[in-house]
């Protein structure tokens, strides 16, 4: 497949991807339908104006390296990035299993023995569709290609991510992870995260994501499916620091059954665009969910984010809580979306944003939609918008701390809330994030 075929979204290149990765028929078929969708589809009429994104002058398929075993066999500057990273160290320290992911391609995959014996599978998601036949019950069955255009695009050319599969009982004692990163200048990521957690068990997953500065834009729309069945809890951790020429447009959604928790936690520092709304169907009697998500906006970015609950059945739970920075000319947009269907008697739902704007130019939106088809339900909302004060400032300033070290101390406090529920290692990270963003902005 040459990187001219590679640019050509047709259905030419679809089948060819798809012989390319030694699919099975049926994962063909289904790459030629999202096609068609796609093309039928219509760009989102709401959130950022995409106009600017040019689907030619993206690379749909990049495979810059092969996958390797061992960190030492990784190309040299991979290897700088990923060590500088502290891939290595928390891969040593704590993790159960680390992924990472360089443009289309899984390099790397590693799992501790003691998990493995468990039966957990912890697979890249290409050597999944080959060696699991029944992973077609769940691909694209909790977001089909008619949800949106993104989701149909993400259908045709999907390429890497991860599969889990934990068997019925086993509880994952330490998180499992996988890094994304975009190494190649106007190119197209299409990772898809697939997994499923069987009766009574339990895992935290953690993805994190970045891609350097390049002239060109490129696109990042991966998909996040989960399952979690009877009693099952499942986290999902995302530490997100896109460079600022890159299209953040994902999908992600979970379908929990009687008695299971879903759990989504971010922190988004980066990318020129996000549009980005996690979803949880609370299917069975007794479900719950909870959404903590932090973002910071700088001049140039407009994160458009939020999440969604549906309730669909009774004695449900759901708390969707945000915490946003705006800084500059930096836009930050929160969508917080609670259904509660007639058969969700019982549900208690909670909605919760608050902006903090760090400069006269910082925009803000919150839109909450709380529907609710029947009485028996518990429903409330609040919205706070703030602006860094000056008296704080001054103090902090006085005791003598520099402006962006202050800065980053009431920020810091601000954010407390989601940071407290990262594992140690990465709310170090995006502490470090935010004292270099503001660094860089002041000064």
């Amino acid at each position: 497949m040459t990187q001219e075929t590679r640019r050509n979204l047709t259905r030419q290149f679809v089948e060819g991807l798809s012989v390319e990765k030694g699919e099975p028929a049926w994962m063909r078929l289904h790459r030629e339908h999202c096609l068609s969708v796609f093309e039928q589809s219509r760009l989102p009429r709401f959130g950022p104006d995409l106009s600017q994104l040019d689907f030619t002058d993206l690379s749909f398929y990049a495979r810059p390296v092969d996958p390797v075993q061992r960190w030492e066999d990784l190309p040299d500057e991979i290897r700088r990035t990923f060590n500088a990273l502290r891939l290595p160290e928390a891969e040593q320290k704590a993790l159960a299993g680390l992924g990472a992911q360089v443009d289309s391609e899984v390099v790397y995959r590693s799992l501790l023995a003691e998990v493995r014996a468990q039966g957990v599978i912890f697979a890249s998601m290409d050597t999944a569709v080959r060696e699991y036949p029944w992973i077609r019950d769940y691909f694209m069955k909790a977001i089909p290609p008619e949800d949106n255009k993104f989701a149909a695009l993400h259908g045709a050319v999907w390429s890497g991510g991860t599969f889990i599969w934990v068997p019925p009982g086993v509880e994952v004692a330490v998180p499992l992870q996988a890094y994304y990163r975009m190494q190649t200048e106007a190119v197209g990521q299409f990772e898809h995260t697939l997994i499923v957690a069987e009766p009574g068990s339990s895992v935290h997953y953690i993805e994190g994501c970045s891609a350097p500065r390049f002239a060109r834009s490129s696109l990042h729309s991966g998909m996040v499916e989960i399952f979690a069945k009877e009693g099952a809890k499942v986290r999902f951790t995302t530490v997100q620091n896109w460079s600022k020429n890159v299209y953040n447009l994902n999908n992600k959604r979970a379908l929990a059954h009687a008695g299971a928790t879903v759990d989504w936690v971010s922190g988004s520092l980066g990318s020129k665009v996000t549009m980005l709304y996690p979803t949880t169907v609370l299917l069975g009697p007794s479900a719950r969910t909870e959404n903590l998500s932090f973002t910071f906006s700088q001049d140039g970015m407009w994160l458009d984010s939020g999440a969604r609950a549906l309730h669909r059945a009774p004695d449900t739970t759901s708390r969707l809580i945000s915490r946003s920075v705006v800084q500059g000319s930096g836009r930050s947009v929160f969508r917080g979306t609670v259904h509660v269907y007639p058969q969700a008697k019982g549900a208690k739902a909670h909605v919760e944003c608050s902006t903090l704007l760090l400069t006269p130019d910082a925009k803000t939106e919150t839109i909450p939609i709380l529907n609710a088809e029947t009485d028996d339900v518990e429903l409330g909302h609040e919205a706070t918008v703030g602006r860094v004060s000056q008296d704080q400032l001054f103090y902090l300033m006085s005791r003598g701390l520099s402006q962006a070290q202050a800065m980053s101390l009431i920020v810091n406090g601000f954010v407390s809330p989601i940071l407290k529920e990262i594992p140690l290692e990465y709310s170090i990270e995006l502490k470090g994030l935010l004292e270099m963003s503001f660094e860089k902005a002041i000064g």
